[in-house]
């Protein structure tokens, strides 16, 4: 074995037959040296039959230990691991064959860098779209000015090290741990500059069996404790107006009509040509579904 170590942290919550498939493409990867899938059972019973050890594959099988979600989960599989590098893959997830290749070929490039990701392959109503960032590099500034949903978490790959004694945990305090893939990677990006592939490596399945699907309350409730924990989106008007428009969408979809436009106000405020502020105010006015404004982004490989 002449490669790193690598823990690949898998929470999991009631899809078996996705888990294995994600499972399979993980230990799938031409890696030279040892890969540990950790699979974090989250308010669910856990399949031991999962656990295999093969050498230098191998799967274990845990359950969340600490608060109940996915921060919760992530963070009990990461004090777990055991590699010099740790990744993150959600259990609906898969990774394509070359990833970790082309990730640690690019952490080689920027021996600097903490944390590495790649272009995702979306996949919604039998439908896929390919989504990469023509970028080696991300900063913090573009990350507060843009979600950059290119980099998800199943195409995190991070130095151990840099995880544990630099970025720090995910945050469990985000309520309904909603965003905080996002959270952490403005913690990241302030702790080092993101490393970026840009080639799709992982295919992100959407559907409406996902956790936060149509979850509004959460979803509004964790975007506006995300606004008061960064204080830096007040010195990129875009990336707030993003972040404001996407609270007042939620807020427009659970029929908060007044809350919306407050929302939306704010959002047009920052940033005049913010999308979101108008389908907000178009759902909050009944002019269209929410559902329906969801599903044609989806089936073009974006969100709200």
């Amino acid at each position: 074995m002449t490669g790193p170590s690598i823990s690949v942290v898998v929470p999991t919550r009631d899809r078996p037959e996705l888990l294995r498939a994600a499972l399979d493409a993980i230990l799938s990867q031409a890696h030279p040296g040892p890969i540990e899938a950790i699979v974090v059972y989250d308010q669910s019973e856990p399949d031991r039959s999962l656990e295999t050890d093969h050498g230098d594959r191998r799967v274990r099988v845990i359950t969340n230990t600490r608060s109940p979600g996915l921060a919760g989960a992530r963070n009990t599989g990461i004090e777990a691991a055991t590699g010099d590098l740790v990744a993150f893959c959600d259990d609906d997830d898969e990774w394509l064959p070359g990833k970790l290749a082309a990730q640690l070929g690019a952490l080689d490039v920027h021996p600097d860098g903490a944390l590495v990701s790649c272009g995702i392959r979306v996949s919604y109503d039998d439908r896929t779209v390919d989504r990469s960032l023509d970028r080696s590099r991300v900063s913090l500034e573009a990350l507060l000015r843009d979600r950059l949903t290119e980099l998800h978490p199943s195409t995190f790959l991070i130095r151990r090290a840099a995880l544990v004694d630099g970025i720090g945990l995910v945050d469990e305090q985000i309520p309904g741990s909603y965003a905080e893939d996002y959270e952490f990677l403005l913690r990241a990006a302030r702790y080092a500059p993101l490393v970026n592939v840009d080639s799709p490596y992982v295919l992100v399945r959407w559907h409406k069996r996902s956790y936060f699907a149509q979850r509004w309350e959460t979803i509004s409730t964790a975007l506006q404790w995300l606004l008061r924990r960064y204080p830096e989106f007040a010195t990129v008007p875009h990336g707030e107006a993003r972040v404001a428009g996407q609270i007042a969408f939620a807020q427009a979809a659970m029929g908060n009509r007044r809350d919306a436009v407050r929302w939306a106000r704010r959002t047009l405020a920052r940033n005049p040509k913010e999308p979101r502020a108008y389908l907000a105010l178009a759902v909050a006015s009944r002019a269209v579904q929410a559902d329906r404004v969801l599903r044609t982004l989806h089936k073009r490989g974006r969100g709200i």
